[in-house]
């Protein structure tokens, strides 16, 4: 008896010791979460700027969770946005100093980016940028500077766009797993890999349609910037005239080929700094602590901003895929809130579920029964992400945006061949003529396959109707634009399939218009969860997110998104309104 009392008193002891411990470091954390960290923002100052971590659209962050920032790996293109703006009225920010390479974020990211440094550089500000590899994107991005240097054996890519697709039907006739498709819309090419070893003539089309708009749209601006036409940069990237950083020079895409130093040096004389002078550099991460507590617009009256990011997956939802939960609640908020008067709704979704695409579609007709909605769509709004936008007032979509899809697939995985060449054999027994429909281990029959496609077809009636009485189209000419192909939103304002050509600050003015305000703050919806409380719940047996970061690592990038999307693909549960591909474009 003695031994166990000893025992429960060691354990006892413990237990109080690891929860001081614990209670020492949630008061270390807050006291760290709480302190400037020593930002002094001197004058004459240049902003240093070098997009390394993932970009989303919104992080959104309880900003009364102490822990907010901690072990974050992901920044707000909200946020960002909103820390230029604000250094483009400090009197003690000079200038940008752009340093990017391998930026992390989707086209249209990029170009609302892009679009703030132009804004910064409007205002009489300099914005200068160096690398030592240019990326497409980041060359896109960097072509908004004063001027544009490279180190002298660095390397820039610019060929023009381009991507692949992975096909399996010969992978699944070799190991006897394969999936059964049913779909509609020839465009429909989320599934065509498992159907065929090429690709189609429709795919080809719109995957060539697509990089063609999508390409000329940067050219335009980048040609705009650097003085030169869209024809003499094709020429260039056809001949591929900045193959060496001299090349580049010589052709016009670079001011010059520099080290580091002597870039910093260039800095300096801009500033009007002695040699032995070093130019009061602030990174852009502290700066945004700063900047985001300067409030750029205030009102008693709102706009409420939903963001809506993610595929599309039934459930809560949260930063990394879009559930019904998290945003019909959001929406449902936005308009019991009376200081609310419009609402703008944030979309970048490659879609999913059609039944959760539906959901929130119906939670923004409810809303816009009580108040202005206008839509704002991201780097993509495709199928289900367009789904939940057409029943805004009105969309805005980037001419990046990658937009439309209309048009929905199933697909059930099958491996009757390989279980039949290992010895497996599945019997089924059920009490009426359909309640054994389906086995994994069995050849799909064709009564099966008919109800599935009978849904199949019902729900894309169903997308065509939300279309057409969202855009005010009729049926047939809502058909014509669909099929599951997608556009860029040039081509998408061409054709109707959004209002305006815009950033979110633009949606955000539109709403405003509707509304009727002159002045008005923000609210944005909904919050998530900081990264530290997202580890508290794995620590309490919550499913672990910290593993894919150590997965990631060990088999590399490449192999890792292949892997995710794998998981993507089994993890699919019904109807799909999805984009019709996954398209990685370089």
């Amino acid at each position: 008896m003695k031994f166990l009392g000893n025992l429960l008193a060691a354990i006892l002891g413990c237990l109080v010791a690891f929860g001081i411990l614990m209670a020492m470091f949630f008061i270390f954390l807050f006291l760290v979460g709480n302190t400037d960290d020593g930002i002094n923002i001197k004058p004459n100052s240049v902003l240093e700027i070098s997009f390394t971590e993932p970009i989303r659209d919104y992080v959104g962050t309880d900003e009364t969770d102490p822990f907010t920032g901690l072990w974050e790996d992901e920044v707000g293109l909200d946020d960002i946005l909103h820390g230029i703006k604000v250094a483009s009225q400090d009197d003690k920010i000079e200038g940008i100093s752009l340093t990017t390479s391998f930026i992390q974020a989707g086209l249209a990211q990029t170009q609302e980016i892009r679009k703030a440094l132009k804004d910064f550089k409007a205002t009489g500000k300099f914005v200068s940028a160096h690398s030592d590899f240019f990326t497409q994107k980041d060359y896109y991005l960097a072509s908004v500077a004063d001027e544009i240097y490279l180190n002298p054996v660095g390397a820039m890519d610019f060929k023009g766009l381009a991507t692949e697709v992975l096909y399996f039907k010969d992978l699944q006739e070799k190991t006897g797993i394969k999936m059964e498709v049913i779909r509609h819309g020839k465009y429909k090419s989320a599934v065509e890999p498992y159907l065929s070893d090429t690709m189609s003539q429709e795919n080809r089309q719109q995957i060539q349609e697509l990089l063609t708009s999508l390409w000329n749209q940067m050219l335009g601006e980048i040609g705009s910037s650097r003085g030169m036409s869209v024809n003499q940069l094709n020429i260039i990237a056809d001949t591929l005239g900045g193959r060496t950083p001299q090349y580049a020079v010589n052709s016009g895409l670079l001011d010059g080929r520099v080290h580091f130093d002597e870039y910093e040096g260039l800095l300096k004389e801009r500033l009007g700094l002695d040699a032995d002078e070093s130019p009061n550099y602030v990174d852009f991460e502290d700066y945004l602590t700063l900047s985001s507590r300067r409030t750029l617009r205030s009102g008693k009256d709102k706009i409420a901003v939903v963001y809506a990011q993610g595929e599309i997956y039934y459930g809560e939802g949260g930063k990394e895929f879009l559930g019904q939960g998290a945003v019909t609640r959001a929406l449902e908020k936005a308009v019991k809130n009376d200081a609310v008067k419009a609402i703008v709704l944030r979309v970048d979704s490659p879609g999913g579920s059609a039944l959760v695409s539906d959901i929130i579609w119906r939670a923004v007709e409810l809303a816009k029964e009580e108040k202005p909605v206008v839509v704002s769509f991201g780097n993509v709004a495709a199928s289900g992400g367009y789904y939940i936008g057409v029943a805004g007032d009105m969309i805005y979509a980037e001419p990046t945006t990658i937009t439309g899809s209309i048009g929905v697939f199933g697909t059930i995985p099958n491996v009757h061949k390989l279980a039949g060449e290992i010895g497996i054999n599945a019997e089924q027994v059920g009490t009426n003529k359909n309640s054994v429909d389906y086995s994994l281990f069995e050849p799909m029959s064709e009564n099966f396959r008919e109800v599935v496609q009978e849904g199949i077809e019902d729900t894309y009636e169903t997308f065509l109707a939300r279309v057409a009485a969202g855009r005010n189209m009729s049926l047939a000419q809502v058909d014509s634009l669909a099929q599951g192909r997608v556009w860029s939103g040039v081509d998408a304002k061409r054709i109707g399939l959004v209002d305006e050509l815009g950033s979110l600050d633009d949606a955000i003015e539109a709403a405003a218009n509707l509304a009727e305000l002159e002045s008005f703050g923000i609210r944005k919806y909904p919050k998530y969860k900081s990264n530290f409380q997202k580890f508290m719940d794995d620590m309490a047996g919550a499913k672990s997110q910290w593993g894919e970061s150590v997965v990631q690592e060990e088999i590399g990038a490449e192999a890792y998104k292949l892997l995710k999307e794998f998981k993507r693909i089994s993890d699919q549960k019904g109807i799909q309104a999805r984009m019709p591909f996954s398209l990685n474009i370089k």
